[in-house]
């Protein structure tokens, strides 16, 4: 057994992950996180160190390069098509009900898988179906198998173990997935052109100039965690947003009210978005009231260091409860109530760094996509809004806000319909 803090409240969360951050920025041990990620070989589970500056570097860098920034050759052109790609396919269901989550997800997909590996994936595609399903039993079972990852024996205890093997299957099947990718791409390797973040890692592993001793593996596991990442968690937060839009359509109309206004018959661009406080101001909303990774990945201090009147020995498992961060009434009256004025101003500006408010972690352990998902959240949430108006099926109640919580916090199934506007 060893001993777990967890840090509640702004006060507490501000001082390990902004002002003494680098003091909380280590992994600790946990059995089924270093079981994905090869006992620390990626980038998230990294232990503090050289390495990992560097293989995050080198990763927000490759990153920038292929279009996560806004202006000149920036994702934004692509993201304005997957969303398009998204309207076309919610406009087949000719205002019928239906559960849109396996749209969503394969859409945020398509963006990562392109700037990952370059390759997109219909809504039907065999390969991706498997893909999905992998992702979903991964980050499902790294919560429900937290009883081996305080208890890591119990993986030798036949159905207690079920858990443990069923995830390992699973991870294997990413692997292989993205070993099958590291081939093709270094079997077509332009050294002059890299076209993509494996093409890019492929470079790296033979030049060995800003990463030092990277190899395929480590590659391996960094794109598994770019994709772990940035499919679930921002398809998630979308779902969550359209949920509460559809749960609430006075704020769906003042959103429809302010596309229009704004933007017209044409689609959003992210020219638009300073133009959009309440648009913005329900993502962020969204991202307050179900925060979808509750606790961020576990800490670890890198030195004995003291929190208030407790001392923390170095190597000691920090949890970070971002989810009380979100909730505390001091800072947000009637915390359960989606409420997107909030986060506006009285002049109705968008409020973009209050107190109590970090959905994305912080820090040297920050999301390194926070930039590509605000993106995505914007135009997606956007062009889906001004293309479409959600409401409840006929004769069903409303969606509810019940969650299902793996690693991340998913909304439970639903089904909404989307009449064209």
């Amino acid at each position: 057994m060893e001993d777990v803090v967890v840090l509640n409240g702004y006060t507490a969360i501000k001082d390990a992950l902004v002002d003494r951050s680098e003091l909380f920025a280590s992994r600790p041990q946990v059995y089924f996180l270093d079981l994905i990620t090869g006992n620390g070989k990626d980038m998230a589970a990294v232990r503090w160190g050289p390495g990992f500056r560097q293989r995050k570097r080198f990763a927000y860098t490759v990153l920038k390069n292929l279009g996560m920034k806004v202006g000149r050759g920036s994702m934004e052109g692509h993201i304005r098509e997957e969303a398009n790609c998204l309207c076309s396919r919610m406009a087949e269901y000719k205002g019928q009900p239906f559960d849109f989550a396996h749209d969503v997800t394969v859409t945020f997909a398509n963006v990562i898988c392109s700037m990952m590996f370059g390759k997109r994936y219909d809504y039907g595609d065999e390969t991706f179906q498997e893909l999905k399903k992998a992702i979903d039993a991964v980050v499902i079972g790294l919560a429900a198998g937290q009883v081996i990852s305080v208890f890591p024996f119990l993986r030798f205890v036949p159905g207690v173990n079920r858990v443990a093997t069923d995830m390992f299957q699973h991870v294997l099947k990413l692997h292989h997935v993205l070993w099958e990718e590291i081939s093709r791409h270094r079997e077509h390797l332009d050294r002059k052109n890299p076209r993509d973040f494996l093409d890019f890692c492929l470079l790296e592993v033979d030049q060995q100039d800003k990463v030092e001793g990277l190899t395929e593996e480590n590659v391996m596991y960094m794109a598994m965690d770019l994709i772990l990442a940035g499919t679930e968690t921002t398809a998630g937060t979308l779902l969550w947003a359209l949920l509460y839009i559809t749960q609430n359509p006075a704020i769906q109309q003042k959103v429809h009210e302010e596309l229009d206004a704004v933007i017209g018959v044409s689609l959003p661009t992210l020219s638009h978005r300073s133009q959009l406080p309440y648009v913005n101001a329900c993502l962020l909303e969204t991202m307050r009231i179900r925060t979808v990774v509750p606790f961020a990945l576990p800490h670890a201090t890198t030195q004995d260091v003291k929190v208030r009147e407790f001392h923390i020995p170095k190597g000691t498992q920090v949890i970070l409860n971002l989810y009380s961060l979100h909730v505390d009434p001091t800072y947000w009256p009637d915390p359960e109530r989606f409420d997107p004025e909030r986060f506006l101003d009285a002049e109705g500006n968008i409020i973009n760094k209050p107190e109590s408010f970090m959905p994305f972690a912080g820090g040297r352990r920050v999301c390194l996509g926070e930039k590509l998902a605000r993106m995505e959240l914007f135009l997606f949430f956007s062009t889906l809004l001004q293309s479409f108006t959600f409401r409840t099926p006929e004769g069903t109640p409303p969606p509810n806000t019940d969650y299902v919580l793996g690693l991340t916090w998913s909304p439970r199934p639903f089904q909404v319909c989307a009449t064209p506007r």
